[in-house]
């Protein structure tokens, strides 16, 4: 079981993920946030790779069952009802509704991958459902880090390791890329205070700029839900369990 890790999804072509087992990783905040929706009563959470784009789909869409959510530069977009904060996706808000989402990094990372077999999302919050998963289905999987505009970003190759390391206690077999390696490296290093690691990041100190301390707390919490975004034909919903 070979666990490829990818630090940034502009380094790989969609076509490569053609019939792959993929997770997109975005912690701060897209697959947070969108594991937070599904868990909460979201009918699907349709990612989309431009806000031209979610707006389009969302002008399809009928009935007053769709809610357009999503960030530019942690900024809330003009016109959206939702920003990027999980918070904004309680069950009252969001319970029966699909979910128009565009987020800088998480959303674009998602799209890319569209083309895998099978696709879903982690981050801390539901990262132990994930990895139970990957065990039982026993491929080979491609682990795509968002980053942050095309960058590195520490908090999700952190979340990259973590999850290959409960992978690999139990699939003793499995064997990694350097990038894989480097990722575990980090989760060794910085595993022990997610909270004290996500402050000192990139990214987590524009949050912390933007008044989004909450959210920082939110997503370094590990394994608060048990849910499994997973994506076909355009969109994410609820993996079923077996």
């Amino acid at each position: 079981m070979k666990l490829n890790v990818f630090l940034s999804p502009v380094i790989v072509d969609e076509l490569y993920f053609t019939g792959k087992t993929t997770v997109v990783i975005d912690v701060l905040r897209a697959t947070s946030t969108i594991v937070t929706a599904i868990d909460n009563g979201a009918k699907e959470v349709v990612p989309v790779a431009s806000v031209e784009f979610a707006v389009k789909v969302s002008g399809g869409m009928f009935g007053g069952q769709t809610l357009l959510g999503g960030e530019r530069n942690t900024k809330k977009i003009e016109g959206f009802a939702l920003g990027n904060s999980p918070f904004e996706y309680s069950k009252e808000i969001v319970e029966g509704k699909t979910i128009v989402f565009y987020t800088t990094n998480g959303t674009k990372s998602i799209a890319k991958a569209k083309y895998s077999e099978n696709l879903y999302t982690c981050s801390f919050l539901n990262i132990s459902a994930v990895a139970k998963h990957l065990i039982t289905l026993n491929t080979d999987v491609e682990i795509v880090c968002a980053g942050r505009n095309n960058y590195f970003s520490i908090e999700d190759s952190v979340c990259a390791g973590m999850l290959i390391s409960k992978i690999s206690k139990v699939k003793t077999d499995s064997y990694l890329n350097d990038s894989g390696a480097a990722v575990l490296t980090l989760y060794e290093k910085y595993g022990a205070n997610l909270l004290k690691m996500m402050r000192e990041s990139d990214h987590g100190k524009i949050l912390l700029e933007n008044g989004f301390d909450a959210d920082l707390e939110y997503c370094s919490s590990i394994d608060l839900l048990d849910v499994i975004p997973s994506y076909a034909s355009g969109v994410m919903k609820k993996l079923k369990k077996d």
